[in-house]
C-alpha cells in the first residue's frame, strides 16, 4: 500500500535532524538534551 504524505519534505527534513542528533550525540542521554540539541539544529538551518 502507498501512502501520499502531505508535508512529504518536511517530514523528510525532520527525521534527518533527528537522525543527526543521534547520530553527533549517540546514545545514553536524557530526552531533554535531545529535545535541545533538534531545537538547535531546526533553528540552525
Amino acid at each position: 500500500m502507498i501512502v501520499d504524505l502531505i508535508y512529504k519534505e518536511e517530514v523528510y527534513n525532520i527525521i534527518g535532524v533527528c537522525m543527526e542528533v543521534h547520530r553527533e550525540l549517540g546514545k545514553g542521554f536524557s530526552e531533554i538534551v535531545y529535545k535541545d540539541a533538534i531545537e538547535y539544529e531546526c533553528k540552525h538551518k
